[in-house]
């Protein structure tokens, strides 16, 4: 078995063995020097909202074990990420809007590796003013047709 990103013709092709299943691969924008990771295990009971608006300080890369995600990021229509499935963000002035369960009677379970910048918090709130100057630049919504 191979795997090559398609999104990245540079990226050398890897031979995986057939255990390994390739899931994900991208390149971030940028993996700030000095900067840490984290891994973190997050589990949404049914209905859970998620997160409010917030951003990270570096590219975030998500699997979702069990469940669906409701996963939204500015610029990008929210979409559900079911188990089995990935995500990523850039991090840095991406605001992330959504990553509540989409589920209303089951937990929704996924794992998160994240790079953070020197000096910056792993997470930051949006707040209401800034998200009012920034509404052009969000996808519209499925209830906007």
């Amino acid at each position: 078995m191979s795997a090559k990103n398609p999104e990245h013709g540079s990226a050398p092709e890897v031979s995986l063995p057939p255990e390994v299943k390739l899931l994900q691969e991208v390149t971030p924008p940028f993996f700030p020097e000095g900067g840490s990771g984290m891994t973190i295990l997050v589990e949404w009971p049914p209905g859970h909202p998620g997160l409010p608006p917030h951003r990270h300080s570096g590219p975030s890369f998500g699997y979702v074990m069990e469940g669906a995600l409701r996963f939204e990021l500015e610029g990008e229509p929210e979409r559900v990420v079911e188990a089995g499935g990935t995500f990523w963000e850039p991090g840095g002035d991406v605001i992330h809007y959504q990553d509540g369960n989409a589920l209303s009677d089951a937990s929704t379970k996924f794992v998160v590796t994240m790079v953070c910048a020197p000096g910056q918090p792993m997470l930051t709130l949006v707040d209401e003013e800034e998200l009012k100057e920034r509404a052009h630049l969000r996808a519209p919504r499925p209830s906007e047709g």
